[in-house]
């Protein structure tokens, strides 16, 4: 049995979360977790790059195997809509930069993994992130997130399982 350590992101340009779990088979185990926070009247380039060096920062020290991401949520407001891009791809940048295979999924896809209904609400997240990583204790809402996006890449399968199968 492989252990994968995974990085989970839940991108933003205000509130940035990072998960970090391990995988080994069905079992699952909290690393670490946070949120990066950059200065709201810096303007975006700087933000931007905030993301990124706290990014790295994370991937330098827990040393991840493989990363997923959360994709973008279109709503109505396409400016809202680009800037989450950005730093979702300034967190993808990052892990690529390190060589890590970065995974997609759709917030309903991990409510989905996480909770078992893709209209979960954070609140719900946030419980069943607690129920499922008890070592976690106390989370934010988006460190919450980021940890259920690893675990909905662990609960995919990662990258290490599936080519090494």
């Amino acid at each position: 049995m492989t252990a994968i350590i995974i990085l989970g992101v839940d991108p933003g340009l205000n509130r940035c979360g990072w998960g970090i779990v391990l995988s080994e088979g069905s079992r699952l185990s909290h690393i670490a977790h946070g949120v990066i926070k950059p200065a709201h009247h810096q303007q975006l380039a700087s933000r931007l790059h905030d993301v990124f060096e706290g990014l790295s920062e994370v991937i330098e020290t827990y040393q991840p195997h493989e990363a997923a991401v959360e994709e973008t949520f279109v709503n109505s407001n396409a400016r809202a809509a680009l800037a989450l891009g950005q730093a979702r791809g300034v967190a993808m940048a990052a892990a690529a930069r390190r060589g890590l295979a970065v995974a997609e999924y759709a917030p309903t896809t991990i409510k989905k993994a996480v909770v078992g209904s893709g209209a979960a609400d954070k609140t719900q997240i946030a419980f069943m992130v607690q129920r499922l990583l008890p070592t976690a204790g106390a989370v934010t809402a988006d460190a919450a997130d980021a940890l259920g996006v690893a675990l909905c890449h662990a609960a995919h399968g990662g990258f290490k399982r599936r080519t090494s199968a």
